[in-house]
Formats: structure tokens, C-alpha cells, sequence
């Protein structure tokens, strides 16, 4: 679980979000992450012994840096107001399908899959579930899969209008192939965030994610 001064401080940035108040507080931040660390190498314990791909990985080579790219945005906070992680092969620098932790109060969840995969890989990706739809099916509507993070996530951004070239409306897949990300998640409470159930939850919902990330990565 997460300590509540944890939570605190992420509440309390997102009101300050700039760089006199966090300097202000950085001790308070060091000893935030120092507690999501420690929260993130119990969930790896716990994930590694179903899915032996991340026995080896540390959480500080999971964790992304809380400083933002503001390069390109209109939003020039400087700062994120969550932790994440980013776990699977490579860790954080994963160019695989993996999973995805976002601590922030009133926005928690852990994800699993492939976000917004690179033409080639996206490519491997559909002819995958072309040729293996009925494998692919059952690991979506297994009720594991579906009691424990629901179904793909099928947001606006996230599909075609049209069947992707090389592919006919028709076509048994078409649903899934349409896909521009093949994610799921489960959010995560405040309540969760520092309760004793916290990794569990999230141990139990990767567990639910690793067929559909194992089906991903092997079509890569």
C-alpha cells in the first residue's frame, strides 16, 4: 500500500504545479517516491511469480520521471501530478507489450497491452488475431479477463472508421483488427491506494492482463 502522505503530496501538486513550490517540497517528494518504489517492488514480487519475464526487473528502472515533456504541449506544467510505471520486458523503455501502474489520486489504474503500436508492429499485431481469432477471442471474453479489467479499451481515438487496408468489413475479426491500441485496465480507489488489498488488486489484474500481453508479444 501507499503511505497517505503519499497521496497528499500528489494532491497538493497538482494545486502548486511549479517549480518554487515543488523545490519547496522536495524532500517530500523524494519520500513519496521512495514509497511508491518500495509499493512497486511488492508488486513485482508478487507479478514475477506468474509471469517469470520480470523476475529480474527493478522498480527504479520502472519508474518514469515525474518532470513532463512540455515541448510540444500547450500545458506547460512542469511537472506530473502522478507515479507510473512502466513493466515488461526492458522495463520502462519496454518496446514490447507490458504493463502500466498510474497512481494519482481520483485517476488510479493499472493497464496491460500495447498503446498506439508503431505501423510494423500494429501490422504483426492484426495478422496475429486474423489467424488466431479464436485464441484471441478467448483470452478477451475469458471471465477472468472480463471480471478483472473488463473488456479492450475501444475509445474514439483508439479505432478505425474503416477496415485497415488489407482487410474486408467482413471479415469475422474486423471488430478487433480496427484497433489502433489493444489495451484493458481497472481502476484503482483512493480508498485502494493505501489499503493493504492494494497489491493484490494489482497483482490479480496483471495476472488477468498476461494472456492478452503474451499473445501480443508473440506476434511481434
Amino acid at each position: 500500500m501507499l503511505q497517505s502522505s503519499t497521496i497528499n503530496f500528489l494532491s497538493e501538486l497538482k494545486l502548486n504545479n511549479h517549480k518554487e513550490w515543488f523545490e519547496k517540497n522536495r524532500k517530500r517528494y523524494e519520500s513519496a517516491k521512495a514509497d511508491y518504489l518500495q509499493m512497486l517492488e511488492g508488486v513485482l514480487a508478487g507479478v514475477s511469480k506468474n509471469d517469470p519475464s520480470l523476475a529480474t526487473l527493478e522498480a527504479k528502472n520502472c519508474v518514469f520521471r515525474i518532470n513532463r515533456d512540455v515541448r510540444f504541449s500547450k500545458d506547460k506544467s512542469p511537472y506530473k501530478t502522478n507515479m507510473g510505471a512502466g513493466f515488461g520486458k526492458g522495463g520502462k523503455k519496454m518496446i514490447v507489450a507490458g504493463y502500466y501502474l498510474h497512481c494519482e489520486p481520483g485517476g488510479s489504474f493499472i493497464a496491460g497491452g500495447m498503446w498506439m503500436p508503431p505501423a510494423p508492429e500494429l501490422k504483426k499485431i492484426r495478422q496475429e488475431i486474423d489467424y488466431c481469432l479464436e485464441e484471441f477471442d478467448g483470452i478477451v471474453k475469458a471471465q477472468s479477463f472480463i471480471d478483472t479489467v473488463g473488456t479492450l479499451e475501444r475509445s474514439s481515438d483508439m479505432v478505425l472508421s474503416r477496415p485497415p487496408k488489407g482487410y474486408e468489413e467482413s471479415n469475422p475479426a474486423i471488430e478487433y483488427l480496427k484497433l489502433k491500441s489493444y489495451i484493458a485496465s481497472t481502476p484503482i480507489t483512493d480508498a485502494e491506494l493505501t489499503s493493504k488489498e492494494l497489491i493484490p488488486k494489482i497483482v490479480a489484474a496483471c495476472a488477468a492482463l498476461q494472456p492478452l500481453i503474451y499473445f501480443i508479444n508473440k506476434a511481434l
